[in-house]
């Protein structure tokens, strides 16, 4: 018997798992975590030892699934896994790369077996820009074309979207586009400096900040759903938000366990997971050769599914449960307020810091109790 979302207990199961299927791909994106190679590697988990995976998943509270890569699609056996997945009643979506792996006849295969979504990634309004971010011309024109077929077989459609410093000046198109695609979710992520990522990449602390005010005006009236990832500061942004609105009150969350996260998703009414996902806190990943680590761009390997069961390494290792103590977190992060809501990028600060328990280095709040420290230094 599965628990309902709202009892999810993060120490025990994921809310999401990102399984990358292969590492084999045919872009070279600016951003890639992966690094991605153009033949898949040898070392890749087999079918039988995805089956036993997708099993093991199952029985962790049967958490989302999501297949990635790499391209998925370089997978021949991806559509007898994902099968294999959604028989046993899990939701399941993939992220395929654009390029001409993605036929008419795989999208209409994913409708037959079941898959809940489909994820396509534009990261500009126009093929100028989103073919320089993914380093192969002609890929802005193919997703355009793949996705108005998705939209004739009336599949859900979510786009993601890399924010980073060749689209920010460019928002405001993305989100016309997205809307005018018939997306259902419009998924955005913040660059982590991490793979081919790079720091000069990456907006401002004050830019992301711009960002997340804007996403939440927009929120109010898109015809799709907003996510976000590696942007967990975007829950703080819309409870401040909330509260400038008098939408709730500011004793809602003024101090750490009165905004335990079951009560942000509530408030921040953003039909997602009902309480933050982090890395290795509600979130895990497994790569194309079984080791698993918090996320994609958190790449520090946990254990490997070849040698544990999934469920041991998401609860026993060392790293995953201090990813799960807000409260060890270093620097403003760990007095912060909002650090059970938000709790900053984990990956980010390791990318940046190299210490994953640091602070989000791309946020500019100041948490309460340093301004009343400084406050007390000024006057003393």
């Amino acid at each position: 018997m599965h628990k309902h979302a709202h009892e999810v207990d993060y120490n025990e199961n994921p809310f999401i798992v990102i399984w990358e299927v292969t590492r084999a791909c045919q872009l070279k994106c600016v951003h890639c975590r992966a690094d991605a190679q153009p033949l898949p590697d040898p070392r890749e988990l087999t079918y039988e030892e995805g089956l036993r995976l997708i099993d093991e998943i199952y029985e962790m509270n049967n958490p989302m699934l999501v297949f990635t890569g790499g391209d998925c699609m370089m997978r021949e056996d991806l559509f007898n896994l994902a099968e294999y997945a959604i028989k046993k009643g899990m939701r399941v979506s993939i992220t395929p790369s654009a390029t001409p792996n993605v036929t008419k006849e795989k999208m209409k295969k994913a409708k037959e077996i079941g898959l809940t979504r489909w994820a396509f990634s534009l990261d500009g309004p126009t093929a100028d820009i989103h073919d320089r971010f993914r380093g192969t011309p002609g890929s802005f024109d193919l997703t355009i074309e793949n996705i108005r077929y998705l939209n004739e077989l009336h599949m859900p459609l979510q786009v993601n979207t890399v924010i980073s410093r060749y689209n920010y000046n460019h928002l405001e198109q993305m989100a016309k586009l997205v809307g005018d695609l018939n997306a259902v979710m419009w998924y955005i992520f913040l660059l982590v400096p991490t793979g081919r990522g790079q720091m000069n990449d990456c907006i401002t602390p004050a830019e992301h900040e711009e960002v997340f005010r804007w996403l939440y005006e927009l929120s109010k009236t898109a015809p799709y759903d907003i996510k976000t990832t590696a942007a967990q500061h975007y829950r703080r942004v819309v409870i401040q938000q909330k509260m400038r609105e008098k939408q709730i009150e500011a004793g809602d969350i003024r101090y750490e366990h009165a905004m335990t996260t079951d009560r942000a998703s509530i408030i921040d009414g953003l039909k997602r997971a009902p309480k933050g996902v982090n890395d290795g806190n509600g979130f895990v990943f497994v790569s194309h050769t079984g080791d698993v680590m918090p996320s994609g761009l958190l790449p520090i390997v946990c254990g490997n599914v070849r040698e544990q069961p999934l469920a041991r390494i998401y609860r026993e290792s060392e790293v995953m449960k201090q990813l799960r103590q807000p409260d060890l977190y270093k620097g403003k992060c760990g007095i912060c307020e909002f650090r059970y809501v938000c709790g900053g990028s984990r990956a980010r600060a390791y990318a940046v810091t190299g210490d994953y328990m640091e602070s989000e280095p791309f946020c500019v709040y100041v948490p309460l109790g340093m301004r009343k420290e400084k406050n007390r230094t000024v006057f003393a």
